[in-house]
């Protein structure tokens, strides 16, 4: 066994679980990343996986690698730059380890993350949240359950893995109702409850008592739902939607929009933006500042709040006869 696979042993079984204590979701992406990096530089370099060392993961080598995942298989860059990450953590930990690797390592660890352009946020409108509740057939349980869901995530702005690991624990509709989840970074958070939404858990779980397991959004036979078939499920009444909500047809909507959608519910009625990114459980305001950039609502009210005294408000029309206004300057 060479260097480059001790200290990959010694990194998964050891320091990322161990030391560092690494989610498995997080794990599980820098293993993939270096599967995939050792697959690459077998086919390219045209030696056993197991004859890769530390020698071979030259700039040259990871950076056609890099590119070798946006070109071909089309990652975009924030992707790319993930995967990037994965090889520094392993590399800078095998670096003190490995001080006749140094300078190949060093090289590896300066090659700086690609930028990457934030896209627009799309969130829904009250009328289309309204729309996309009313989509599930409440005669049926799955509709049912498919609207407590919808519900839930419109309200409190779960990230779907928070949905799919939600347990009947989780919940609390008594006094100061609340849900709790252990979110991104392990960082536990409860998320209030309101009246609307108490009502709406309350007859969906007194239902959901009669079906086995402890999955609070589970399937025919208990089990939790999974992350494809959530998004299957909002896919499915967003095609019913679209035949009454004609907004919805030109908006490309997922279970994180619904997150976004939260988030702007609570920005335009005044929540403090700090308070919102404890309310997603988000690590800083930094992820949060995004949402001030998404309604130009709250733009315009800013700058009437601006404006001189004595203007009228409002949009400026040029006057229609330009040669008076030209004579009168």
């Amino acid at each position: 066994m060479n260097a480059l696979a001790t200290s990959l042993q010694t990194y998964f079984t050891a320091f990322a679980r161990t030391q560092r204590d690494l989610s498995s979701n997080t794990i599980a992406s820098y293993r993939d990343t270096w599967r995939m990096l050792l697959k690459h530089l077998t086919a390219t370099l045209g030696v056993p996986t197991d004859k890769i060392d530390f020698d071979a993961l030259t700039v040259t080598n990871v950076s056609g690698f890099l590119d070798h995942l946006e070109h071909d298989r089309g990652n975009n860059a924030k992707t790319r730059n993930t995967r990037l990450t994965a090889i520094r953590a392993v590399l800078s930990r095998a670096l003190p380890n490995h001080p006749e690797h140094a300078a190949t390592i060093t090289q590896v660890l300066a090659i700086p993350p690609k930028r990457t352009t934030r896209p627009v946020i799309e969130f829904l409108t009250p009328g289309e949240v309204d729309a996309l509740l009313a989509a599930p057939d409440h005669q049926t349980w799955t509709g049912r359950r498919d609207h407590a869901l919808l519900a839930m995530a419109v309200q409190t702005g779960l990230r779907i893995s928070e949905i799919c690991a939600l347990t009947l624990n989780d919940i609390h509709l008594g006094a100061g109702p609340h849900v709790t989840c252990t979110g991104k970074g392990r960082r536990q958070r409860s998320t209030p409850l309101t009246r609307t939404t108490v009502n709406t858990m309350k007859h969906y779980l007194a239902e959901r008592a009669t079906r086995p397991g402890t999955a609070m959004f589970c399937g025919p036979h208990g089990q939790a739902l999974s992350r494809d078939a959530l998004e299957h499920r909002l896919a499915k009444h967003l095609n019913t939607t679209k035949t009454t909500c004609s907004s919805l047809a030109g908006k490309h909507v997922t279970m994180h929009t619904l997150r976004h959608t939260t988030a702007m519910n609570l920005l335009t009625g005044g929540v403090d933006v700090a308070v919102i990114a404890l309310w997603l459980g988000h690590a800083d305001t930094h992820s949060t500042d995004a949402y001030l950039h998404a309604d130009m609502a709250i733009k315009q009210a800013a700058i009437e709040r601006t404006r001189p005294l004595g203007v009228t408000p409002g949009s400026y029309h040029p006057e229609p006869d330009i040669l008076a206004w030209l004579t009168a300057l």
